[in-house]
C-alpha cells in the first residue's frame, strides 16, 4: 500500500479469542450481581490494545441476565447477537433478539436497559461502547450508579456500598 511504512502493511493483528480471558460475573455488590453471576465477558478490545473504544465478547446462559438496567450518560453502546435468542428489556418494553439482529442504545438517554436470556440455549453476542471517562452508567430499577472513572458502585445519592 502506498503511504503506509512497511511495518502496517505486513501486520495482521489477530486476536487469538482462546487467549483472551474469561471474567464471570459483575462487580455489582450483592444481592445485584445475583442475576448476571453466569455471564462470561471476554474483552476483545483490551486484547487488541484499543483505547477509544471497548468491544466484549459476552456469552449469556439460559436465565441470566446482561445486567442490572441501565444507562450510560456519556457512552453510546451497541450490541449485537451472534447466537441464540434475548429479550432486550428497556423502559418501551421487551423485544426478542435473535442472531443477527442488533440494537443501539444513544448516550444520556435515559434508556434503562438489559437483556435476559429466556430461552434454553446460551446466548452470544457482541458488546461495543465508548470509553468515555466521564460516564456515569445509572441502574433505572435500583439505588445504584457508577462512574466510569473509578467503577465503583454508589447510591444514587453517592455513598458508597458498604465493601466497595
Amino acid at each position: 500500500m502506498i503511504g503506509l511504512p512497511a511495518s502496517t502493511e505486513l501486520q495482521m493483528p489477530r486476536i487469538d479469542i482462546a487467549d483472551v480471558p474469561e471474567i464471570q460475573g459483575t462487580g455489582y455488590p450483592p444481592p445485584y450481581d445475583a442475576p448476571c453471576a453466569e455471564r462470561v465477558r471476554q474483552r476483545l478490545g483490551d486484547a487488541g490494545g484499543l483505547a477509544d473504544f471497548g468491544v466484549n465478547l459476552m456469552r449469556l446462559p439460559p436465565g441470566n441476565w446482561s445486567s442490572q438496567r441501565h444507562w450510560h450518560s456519556a457512552e453510546d453502546e451497541f450490541v449485537y447477537v451472534l447466537e441464540g435468542e434475548l429479550t432486550l428489556i428497556e423502559d418501551g418494553g421487551e423485544t426478542v433478539l435473535r442472531a443477527g439482529d442488533c440494537a443501539a442504545f444513544p448516550k444520556n438517554s435515559g434508556n434503562g436497559h438489559h437483556m435476559i436470556n429466556r430461552s434454553n440455549a446460551t446466548a452470544v453476542y457482541l458488546e461495543v461502547g465508548s470509553r468515555s471517562p466521564v460516564d456515569v452508567i445509572t441502574c433505572a430499577d435500583i439505588d445504584m450508579m457508577s462512574p466510569s472513572s473509578d467503577g465503583r458502585f454508589l447510591h444514587k445519592d453517592g455513598k458508597p456500598y458498604s465493601g466497595t
